[in-house]
């Protein structure tokens, strides 16, 4: 839980899908139409998520085994596609972002995409360039606390004047395995703030707005 001298943040580090835009649905969909052609049966969606956690590059090879490169190119492709649908962050974040890097508050970026797929979104939603440091995910499966444990060296910031921010449980497990400030980001449909409370974070969120207003207070 947050250390007492936690106050004022200095940095904030964010996830992407479900938090900083809604775009896990088209992942799910990019992977069923890049997957199903090759393997020649129907996924469900659980089946896909089953195998979130490593990047793309990881995903396909237990969707597609055999046929893993052709997957990831037909993955990457669909997934550009379907971005059509998504080509803004959630409401209210953008402003936040601006306040944020206008105040010298620093910013970046881990998630679990991988490297191909981050670059279309952060492109697509207008966020190229807005972080200081971009960690992309491990083919060999989560690797998230090593990326957070890099951007902090290169900070030199105290772990526990950092939050980080993201809407799965895993999430909130990384930031405390860091040390960092866990903030909980449930204002994705997909959500599920039954079980990132159960993760105990410092702090959850349901709306973007209330999220500025806490956030506003501890980088002060």
């Amino acid at each position: 839980m947050t250390q007492p001298d936690a106050f004022p943040l200095r940095a904030v580090i964010f996830d992407f899908d479900g938090t900083l835009a809604h775009t896990l649905p088209i992942c799910i969909e990019a992977f069923r139409r890049a997957a199903e052609p090759l393997t020649g049966r129907a996924l469900s969606d659980a089946e896909i998520e089953a195998t979130f956690g490593p990047s793309e590059e990881g995903s396909v090879r237990v969707l597609a085994p055999g046929a893993h490169e052709a997957c990831l190119e037909a993955y990457v492709d669909h997934y550009e596609r379907l971005h059509d649908s998504v080509v803004e962050p959630f409401p209210g974040l953008v402003p936040l972002l601006r306040e944020l890097e206008t105040r010298g508050v620093r910013l970046a970026l881990v998630t679990g995409k991988g490297a191909r797929s981050c670059e279309i979104s952060l492109r697509r939603v207008g966020l190229a360039g807005v972080f200081e440091h971009v960690e992309t995910g491990c083919e060999h499966g989560p690797c998230k606390p090593e990326g957070l444990r890099r951007i902090l060296g290169h900070w030199g910031i105290p772990a526990s004047r950092v939050a980080y921010v993201g809407d799965s449980p895993k999430d909130v497990d990384d930031a405390h395995e860091c040390g960092m400030v866990a903030v909980a980001a449930a204002w994705a449909e997909s959500a599920r703030p039954d079980r990132l409370e159960d993760r105990r974070p410092d702090a959850l969120f349901r709306t973007v707005e209330e999220f500025a207003v806490w956030l506003r207070e501890k980088t002060m």
